[in-house]
């Protein structure tokens, strides 16, 4: 298996572009998200992944013309997930030889 580039997590994309491309504080989006100001910053500086509901929220507060596609920001926080866990080098697995 090669070796994946560092992803973003998804919160931080948000942190650096989304929130300052529409002029809003942490406290204003979280407001108009509809979770409290610690759940969003928690999620803006990589502390808590991004869920399929905030995913939602995310779709549906941007719109899906405006990059806010639910299953996009899921896919980003999926390939950090993966990307942190190829990073702890500690997986003990044998690989399965299918005889022919």
């Amino acid at each position: 298996m090669s070796r994946m580039h560092h992803p973003p997590h998804p919160g931080e994309t948000l942190r650096e572009d989304v929130l300052p491309a529409l002029g809003l504080s942490v406290t204003e989006a979280a407001r108009q998200l509809g979770v409290t100001r610690p759940t969003l910053s928690r999620v803006l500086n990589g502390h808590a992944a991004i869920s399929p509901e905030m995913a939602l929220r995310i779709e549906v507060w941007l719109g899906v013309e405006h990059g806010g596609r639910a299953d996009v920001w899921l896919a980003g926080q999926a390939a950090y997930d993966l990307w942190k866990a190829s990073q702890k080098g500690d997986l003990h697995v044998s690989p399965a030889h299918v005889a022919a």
